[in-house]
């Protein structure tokens, strides 16, 4: 048995909750017995994660009562734990006996927390927790990094100080059967869209601040007198500083809004877009950049690890200071010929990222520590 390790609904993690999902769904298809249990929102459920006390009250459900609730689960059970976001790396010290393999993400919030500058600003609780959370990588018997970026950050900080985890790489799969949609689908899809037309370029992803949207409204308005796009934003709302952004950068008409788009509305998206602008800062995998890659959409990102190395030659990399550069390739992916030369490149770079093949190296990892699967 397969024990995933999920997280606490209410933090509303969605990526997160993607990959537990999409673990469950590949190792049962392999015939692996798997489940998924996480926290049970009790006292979180009284304020809301909005509030501070209600945020604290969240911390009871999760490491007060669930640690209980694993241990009892795991008692007597001849099970491997596999903690699906590293986020959770705490867990490793509630269950003896039992091997716990751990997914590394990223280490970004840790690294914050130590100093470093990754534009992921971090509270003093905040530093405190990713110390917690670094200390207990180190517990694990197996930690799994999405990318060779975020393992080279692991075996710099969790391989450091004494005894450590075993550390593998293991790029994510697709967490849902990206494809490149006929025109006529796609367009069916988007009609539900107010103020969404063609030509426009799409950006993925949330209001963090390391997702860089601010460089997302500035590249796009560099070419708002060469062309009649749009520029969508599918994921968070903009704030409002970003929505006075755009109408000093004389854009605010042209910009469209989807929040939380379902992964069919995405596709759609994804297939019709001229490209997908993603100039973020810091990332552990990128998972947006192969989505789009799986649907022929030309991804033109950052040149920071690892974006680049999930992008593969298939991506078009710019400094994340060079936004003339960054604009100045969304209109050369205006013209038909050039777009279809690098949709056809994502389309093939999407191949590498086989969810059966990031299934099956899990069990090799599983059967590595002992596990009879």
């Amino acid at each position: 048995m397969v024990l995933l390790i999920g997280n606490y609904p209410l933090d509303r993690q969605q990526s997160m909750q993607r990959f537990a999902t999409m673990m469950l769904h590949g190792l049962t298809t392999a015939g692996i017995p798997a489940e998924v249990i996480a926290p049970t929102p009790v006292f979180g459920n009284l304020l809301g994660q909005e509030n501070f006390i209600g945020k604290w009250l969240g911390y009871v459900d999760k490491f007060f009562f669930f640690p209980r609730q694993l241990r009892r689960r795991v008692a007597g059970q001849q099970a491997i734990v596999h903690i699906c976001d590293h986020s959770n790396a705490m867990y490793c010290g509630d269950v003896a006996n039992v091997p716990v393999v751990v997914t590394c993400h990223d280490l970004i919030a840790v690294r914050s927390a130590l100093g470093e500058e990754l534009h992921c600003p971090v509270s003093f609780t905040g530093r405190l927790l990713q110390r917690w959370i670094l200390r207990s990588l180190r517990r694990a018997d197996s930690v799994v990094c999405v990318s060779n970026a975020t393992r080279d950050d692991a075996e710099r900080l969790v391989s450091r100080d004494g005894p450590s985890p075993k550390l593998e790489i293991i790029n994510n799969g697709l967490n849902y059967p990206y494809r490149k949609l006929a025109p006529e689908d796609a367009a069916t899809r988007l009609k539900t869209i107010p103020g969404l037309a063609p030509p426009f370029v799409l950006h993925v992803g949330s209001n963090l601040p390391r997702k860089n949207r601010d460089a997302v409204l500035r590249i796009f308005a560099r070419n708002k007198d060469k062309w009649n796009a749009r520029l969508v934003f599918a994921g968070d709302p903009l704030t409002e500083e970003q929505h006075s952004l755009a109408s000093r950068l004389g854009i605010a008409g042209r910009v469209v809004e989807i929040k939380d788009a379902a992964d069919d509305l995405l596709e759609a998206l994804y297939s019709c877009a001229i490209a997908m602008l993603y100039p973020s800062l810091s990332e552990g995998f990128g998972w947006p950049i192969i989505e789009a890659q799986a649907c022929g959409c030309p991804v033109v990102c950052t040149d920071i690890p690892p974006m680049p190395e999930t992008a593969g030659s298939a991506g078009l990399i710019h400094d994340a200071s060079d936004e003339g550069g960054f604009a100045a390739d969304l209109l050369r992916l205006n013209d038909p010929v050039e777009r279809a030369t690098w949709s056809e490149k994502g389309l093939r770079n999407a191949e590498r990222f086989s969810t059966a093949k990031m299934i099956s190296r899990y069990i090799d990892v599983y059967r590595s520590l002992g596990a009879r699967l």
